[in-house]
């Protein structure tokens, strides 16, 4: 019998993390340095002598690009791959593409920080983290999550605010825990699961 295991990454930095950029839906690939965090993601995941039977992610080329480059250095590059708008990024709406330091000029830096930390005030045209969650949450309970208890070693590249709202199910964490929750890039968070879905181990490869 498998250990039930569910591996979560975020993307790699993308060309728009390093221009400080709100990203959201737009569709930025990665940096050199996102490219080498990918790739290093890979290799922690290689030397823990792990190897997966799914993987899951978003539509977005971003995170696409970090699961192809980690398959890569896994050894599994024929691993089936289902992408899914739900896993994508919280949608910034109209504060998509614009520096942050622009928007505070323009909104007021506390407006901006309610708008990027708070669990459920919108930015205008966009998503809170609780409108993420609301599409993010059913498609794990639904396509993910069932993977991982049938004994599927599942892996998931997606982006800091749809995998928050994967954590916040998880670790049973409030709304106030989650928002203060940091994901770093190419950073993979190994979990195993209990029968019932809960969490018997938890461990961050961070280097």
């Amino acid at each position: 019998m498998s250990d039930r295991l569910l591996v979560l990454v975020r993307h790699g930095e993308s060309e728009w993390n390093l221009k400080n950029l709100f990203t959201g839906w737009k569709d930025p690939d990665l940096t050199e340095k996102g490219i080498e965090e990918a790739k290093e993601a890979g290799r922690k995941l290689k030397a823990q002598d792990l190897s997966f039977d799914i993987a899951f992610t978003s539509v977005l080329v971003r995170a696409q690009h970090t699961l192809d480059l980690m398959l890569v250095e896994i050894g599994q590059t024929g691993l089936p791959v289902t992408c899914n708008l739900a896993l994508n990024e919280r949608d910034y709406g109209d504060l998509s593409g614009l520096n942050k330091n622009d928007a505070r000029k323009k909104w007021g830096e506390e407006q901006v920080l309610i708008w990027r930390r708070s669990y459920d005030v919108q930015p205008p045209g966009g998503e809170s983290l609780k409108d993420t969650l609301a599409r993010a949450l059913p498609y794990y309970v639904q396509e993910i999550l069932p993977c991982v208890l049938r004994g599927e070693r599942t892996l998931v590249v997606a982006h800091g605010n749809s995998l928050r709202a994967l954590i916040m199910v998880l670790e049973k964490l409030s709304p106030e825990q989650i928002i203060k929750r940091e994901l770093a890039t190419g950073v993979p968070i190994l979990y195993r699961l209990n029968a019932d879905a809960t969490i018997a181990s938890k461990q961050d490869l961070a280097a």
